[in-house]
């Protein structure tokens, strides 16, 4: 008999051979364990990772737990410089960034609990795991370009090295990225964003040029398509470059002059004048301004000029975390090029969605049309679409914020300071002192008290000022010119001057100074400074700035494509889910426009608190503004109701809800059946506080109009998702039924939308739309190509927000699949618009067999209209009978037409779980008889009422025709999970 093979080792066994591998210390291992089996649960389970392998998921939960615990446990210990780093335990695990941050992203919600228990509510703040995302998105962009324009520029490494050479061009090559890691590293503040990457990485460009011997170049300077820029006295190499690369040229020469008191403090050598220094690589060059330094390439000093960068590039800081080197000889597996940049790469689908939801004639029938564009599903996206690379984007917004923007005055133009003027009261200090605070918010200058983590523009210092002034300058600067613009398309179409209820308006100034600010750091692509971090800065909700980024774009006829598809990318976040958040100022305008849904806003307790006042902004960032006037907030505390800005708008809702109920239908009218014409509203209307009157007139509140546009604009973006997905799914018929239900749900059962993402919805609704179509379409098949999708993430169908009510009726909350919320929430709510959708007399109740029958069951009394007491025969070869339910249990089950509707027979009996393992558990159940079965036969089955009830219907008419009459859950012990 052969030996049985030993069974495998167990997780534990596996995670202690990674932590001795990466010679982890034992006090961070040991930790790192307990963190493991405690988490173990949700850690291991397939759903949560979907189709990945148990090795794959394995692996990436012990990267994750060994970087928390190294992270928090070892911050602020003396050996922290030793511990081990990220990019060691993902070379140890075999993954790569991009990998790990995906998986991240799911472990952090399912943990909170429990690291928070651990090591404090700020845990994810001092984890970093965002901002080294967002290091190594732009890190990944500028090695991309860095390798790119060397190779425009210089031989390849098989090209580039002659027999015998004791340095190649791949030298020279590691040699410029090494010098750029080792002066970001000696100066961070001077690369805080992308475009301050490429401008220094040209710079680079520039002086390898000049010093790297001609031979290895891949172009003669006579007739070279890359220096086209001529003086007399030769090529001009730095305007050509600028050419080439869309750089500032005063910019470059900046930064060429770091680089070179870089070199010399480095290589302790001294600067010449290219010009006094006659060699072979500045031939035909006008090198008039341009730096040679002797000993910086020369053969007997290269290798330990290397040497000395190697150690420079060195660092102790969080970006220790990642190996800085690899991202130049390993970049396509450190993070793929898709996702490099969410805003700019792969452009045909946002440019599609922003083209549809900016113009204003494009109306349902156009969104639900197809085909739609050449790179459409339903054409095969056969045809090739020019990607804008995130490097290139954001060179050529740079470009236009520095030719268009900065040349703007720094003070409001004179027609804008004349509508200022004409107010009531002149405003023109109050917008300006408003600027200066907000925008020092945003971009500080100075230190703060307090110091949100080590990323946080908070912890600025002397550096980061030139960085943050210039900021500060180009998005007052923006901010001054559409609010200008704003005013006179206000002033044109209200025939009046006096914009008091605008202009006054605290919130509209703050959205369009915020609008502005993400606009400047979008051009930047920053990692300092992420959206919504303007939000918070500014003290808005989403909801807040959806009500200015369409007129924001209307107004900046300038604006280039790239930054409007980013305000639409940020428009679909704020539509999608952001705006439904507990503590959007979007619950405070439904209390008021919505009066019935006051109580289960209430309940939820998702009221916005009030928007932080100038002083308090004043207060939490410690700076000083003694010398400037008043606070704006200040002066319109008299008058709160006109602005909404003082006080409190859950307080004001409240106070006055006896009242309202009172003037508001509990039930939608007419005019708030939201539909996509457009129309003109004014931005006061839009702004003002929700208790407003509309000055517009027709009788309705403020809040009532700016819940028609925000609801207006999630149909139409819930539109083109349903058609893309339709269209994907090979049913393009049903496009319109699905549209149609889901703007019932919007316009009836808007509570379904509190806490949600609108794509939960979407697909809710589609599946439904299936089921009582009876297609053959599984939830499986709609996540599997909802995948597909651009704004696809798997927290849509994976973590769903539901409600719970224990036993003593306080409130609780889990994230449960989105079949679980299917069954437990959707359905129910959204029965009566399924229901209709059935034609009348197809419902499957009516196309029952009522005279089938299983041999040797008895025969059917005559009298159909009393109940049938008898237990019947379900099976021909066993002895297996059925009895009558209790009337209490009976209502408890769904009639056949209800059940249709539920995403639970012949799916899955468990969350993904395969169909072999399926029918499994039932031959289980079924063949179980360890158990003694009690045969006893309990008659007493039937209450008066049923007979009454039966003996008061027609013969041949069942008790219950209606197919929502017994609508209701359908008790089961597993549930499906998405990808079932």
């Amino acid at each position: 008999m052969e030996p049985q093979p030993p069974p495998p080792p167990a997780v534990e066994t596996h995670f202690a051979d990674l932590c001795k591998e990466l010679g982890v210390d034992e006090g961070v291992a040991s930790e790192a364990a307990a963190l493991l089996e405690e988490g173990k649960g949700v850690f291991l389970t397939p759903p949560l990772f979907g189709s990945k392998s148990p090795e794959d998921v394995e692996r990436l939960c012990f990267a994750f737990v060994l970087y928390c615990v190294a992270k928090l446990k070892g911050k602020g210990m003396k050996e922290e410089s030793s511990r081990v780093r990220l990019w060691k335990i993902l070379e140890g695990c075999k993954l790569n960034y991009n990998d790990f941050f995906k998986g991240s992203q799911q472990l952090l919600s399912k943990l909170d609990h429990v690291l928070r228990s651990r090591y404090g509510t700020d845990w994810e703040d001092l984890l970093e795991l965002k901002q080294l995302q967002s290091l190594v998105n732009l890190l990944a962009d500028a090695s991309r370009f860095y390798c790119k324009a060397f190779n425009e520029l210089f031989l390849s490494a098989s090209t580039g090295q002659e027999p015998g050479s004791t340095t190649s061009n791949p030298d020279f090559f590691c040699f410029g990225w090494l010098f750029f890691l080792a002066l970001r590293s000696k100066s961070p503040e001077l690369f805080k964003d992308l475009v301050s990457c490429i401008h220094g990485l040209v710079a680079i460009l520039a002086i390898l040029l000049i010093h790297v011997p001609a031979k290895f170049r891949s172009f003669t300077i006579e007739g070279s398509s890359h220096l086209i820029k001529q003086t007399v006295r030769g090529v001009d190499l730095l305007a050509s470059l600028c050419h080439n690369y869309h750089t500032s040229e005063n910019r470059l020469k900046e930064m060429m002059g770091k680089f070179h008191k870089a070199i010399e403090e480095f290589f302790s050598t001294k600067a010449v004048r290219a010009s006094e220094c006659k060699t072979e690589t500045s031939g035909k060059i006008d090198t008039d301004g341009l730096i040679y330094f002797r000993d910086l390439l020369d053969k007997e000093c290269f290798h330990s000029n290397f040497e000395k960068l190697e150690k420079l590039t060195t660092t102790t800081s969080w970006e220790g975390e990642l190996d800085l080197e690899m991202f130049l000889v390993n970049n396509g597996n450190i993070i793929s090029a898709e996702n490099s940049s969410r805003d700019f790469s792969n452009l045909s689908c946002p440019k599609r969605v922003f083209e549809t939801l900016a113009s204003p004639a494009k109306t349902i029938k156009n969104m639900l049309t197809v085909p739609s564009s050449p790179s459409s599903p339903a054409n095969g996206g056969s045809v090739k679409v020019v990607q804008m690379t995130p490097v290139t984007s954001a060179m050529t917004t740079a470009k236009w914020l520095h030719e268009v923007i900065s040349s703007l005055p720094e003070k409001p133009s004179t027609k804008l300071e004349k509508f200022l003027s004409s107010c009531d009261t002149d405003l023109t200090s109050d917008v300006t002192k408003r600027v200066s605070i907000i925008l020092e918010a945003i971009f500080p200058t100075k230190p703060s008290g307090h110091c949100g983590g080590s990323m946080g523009l908070n912890c600025t210092n002397a550096f980061d000022i030139p960085w943050a002034e210039a900021r500060k300058m180009e998005a007052s600067k923006l901010y001054y010119r559409v609010l200008e613009a704003v005013c006179r398309a206000e002033s044109l179409n209200t025939n009046v001057n006096n914009l008091t209820p605008l202009l006054s308006n605290e919130r509209f100034h703050r959205c369009l100074i915020a609008c502005s600010a993400e606009l400047v750091l979008a051009t930047h692509k920053t990692v300092i400074m992420m959206f919504p971090a303007v939000l918070e800065s500014t003290g808005l909700t989403a909801f807040d700035l959806s009500k200015i980024i369409e007129n924001f774009v209307r107004h900046e006829e300038s604006l280039p494509r790239e930054l409007k598809r980013h305000l639409n990318s940020l428009e679909e976040q704020l539509l999608e889910s952001m705006a439904w958040e507990k503590g959007s100022s979007l619950y405070n305008s439904l209390i008021v426009a919505r009066p019935s849904l006051a109580s289960e806003i209430n309940r939820l307790g998702l009221l916005a608190e009030s928007m932080l006042s100038l002083d308090d902004i004043v207060a939490r960032q410690n700076f000083h503004a003694e010398d400037l006037p008043a606070t704006p907030s200040k002066k319109q505390a008299a008058d709160p109701d006109e602005n909404g800005d003082t006080r409190s708008p859950k307080r004001l809702c409240i106070e006055s809800r006896s009242t309202l109920v009172d003037q508001i239908p509990q039930t939608p009218s007419a005019k708030q059946s939201y539909t996509l014409k457009a129309k003109w509203c004014p931005l006061q209307s839009t702004f003002a506080s929700p208790t407003v009157s509309n000055p517009v007139g027709r009788n309705e509140k403020c809040a009532e109009v700016g819940v028609h546009i925000f609801f207006s604009k999630i149909l139409k973006l819930a539109a083109i998702r349903i058609r893309n997905l339709c269209e994907r799914l090979g049913h393009v018929e049903q496009t319109e039924r699905v549209y149609n239900i889901f703007k019932q749900i919007l316009d009836q059962q808007t509570a379904l939308f509190f806490n949600r993402h609108i794509d939960q919805l979407i697909l809710c609704s589609l599946y439904g739309v299936a089921k009582v179509s009876q297609l053959t379409l599984t939830f499986k098949e709609i996540v599997n190509n909802y995948k597909r999708e651009q704004q696809c993430m798997p927290e849509v169908f994976r973590s769903v927000f539901v409600v719970n009510t224990d036993h003593n009726g306080g409130l609780g909350s889990r994230h449960v699949d989105i079949i679980i919320f299917y069954n437990e929430v959707f359905v129910p709510a959204v029965k009566p618009f399924l229901v209709a959708l059935i034609p009348s007399g197809a419902h499957p109740d009516n196309k029952k067999n009522h005279n089938s029958q299983i041999p040797g069951s008895p025969k059917s009394s005559p009298f159909s209209n009393l109940p049938d007491m008898s237990p019947k025969k379900v099976s021909s070869s066993h002895n297996v009978y059925i009895s009558p339910l209790r009337q209490t249990k009976k209502d408890a089950l769904l009639s056949p037409s209800s059940r249709s509707f539920y995403a639970c027979i012949g799916e899955s009996t468990h969350a993904y779980q395969s169909s072999s393992e399926d029918l499994a558990a039932i031959n289980n159940c079924l063949n179980y008889t360890t158990r003694r079965i009690n045969t006893r036969i309990n008659f007493d089955m039937v209450s008066d009422s049923v007979v009454a009830g039966s003996l008061g219907q027609p013969n041949g008419v069942p008790a219950s025709s209606d197919p929502a009459g017994s609508f209701s859950f359908l008790s089961r012990k597993g549930n499906p999970g998405p990808d079932s």
